[in-house]
């Protein structure tokens, strides 16, 4: 059963304790508001300022299991604290660890402040969970996608959208780094795991897939360089760092390029280009 008097007590005190700073917001001037205002955590949540202020007043319809989730990760709430949120909203809480989607307050921390970079927040099955505006110029907004298509490794051989935004010399490395990184998946995680569910999908349908996968190859990685084709500014050849939270088996992806060189150069164009010249991309596979 649903605690109205908690659950909008917890809500207000979290959005108090929170500053604009906190969540890449600017603070502006004239702020009177201890913390965040009720717009701010409704557009962070990606809700109505109208429905999320019905909720700390203690009104309104009784919020879903996705709208709880959207919550906890718009104030920034750790496991702890989404599992109390769910509690209070009348939900059993979800599932911890490699199938949670709900990403720590910390590696948010850092994303938000990663403004002129491109970056992303992805599962450990390549689903992206966040990008920053950089990163959407540069591959197109990849948190769009729903069903197996949420993976890059099932993109990666069902849709040739996704292989045009990297160089065509790199691609035949790519299927192998893909597939040895879903063996491994498939291995730690089991048979019935959505890890050995896209294996079964690839399996039966790509011919490619089935190939490289014959090879039996684990421990194939990148060199640490990737290279993009973009339709403006060309190929970039840009450097992955990997900051991993083993909690949750999350990953936070930051790209950047070498100060003086020419990817350097077209990396700071496109951040002002934006996303409005990426290529159109397929319909997501459902």
């Amino acid at each position: 059963m649903i605690d109205r008097s908690g659950l909008a007590e917890f809500l207000r005190r979290h959005r108090e304790a929170l500053q604009p700073e906190d969540v890449g917001l600017p603070r502006g001037q004239r702020r009177r508001t201890a913390g965040l205002r009720r717009e701010e955590v409704a557009a962070l949540c990606h809700i109505s300022a109208d429905y999320y202020s019905r909720i700390e007043r203690e009104r309104g319809p009784h919020p879903s299991e996705q709208m709880i989730a959207s919550l906890a990760q718009g104030l920034r709430l750790s496991l702890d604290e989404r599992d109390h949120l769910f509690r209070l909203a009348g939900h059993n809480p979800p599932a911890r660890g490699a199938t949670s989607e709900h990403i720590s307050p910390g590696l948010l921390r850092i994303f938000d402040r990663l403004t002129d970079t491109p970056a992303e927040i992805v599962t450990e099955l390549g689903e992206t969970l966040r990008q920053t505006p950089l990163g959407v110029a540069l591959t197109g907004d990849t948190t769009r996608y729903t069903g197996p298509a949420r993976s890059i490794g099932y993109r990666w051989f069902t849709d040739p959208a996704t292989r045009a935004v990297y160089h065509p010399d790199d691609h035949a490395l790519h299927s192998r780094v893909f597939a040895a990184g879903l063996r491994k998946m498939v291995t730690l995680r089991g048979p019935g795991s959505r890890a050995a569910h896209l294996m079964d999908l690839l399996l039966a349908d790509n011919a490619e897939f089935r190939a490289v996968w014959d090879e039996h190859e684990i421990g194939v990685h990148h060199n640490g360089v990737k290279r993009y084709v973009h339709p403006e500014v060309g190929v970039l050849e840009l450097t992955c760092q990997i900051l991993l939270d083993p909690d949750q088996s999350h990953c936070l992806l930051v790209y950047t390029a070498a100060p003086g060189s020419e990817s350097y150069e077209k990396l700071q164009l496109l951040s002002v280009i934006g996303s409005q010249y990426v290529v159109t991309r397929t319909s997501p596979h459902t």
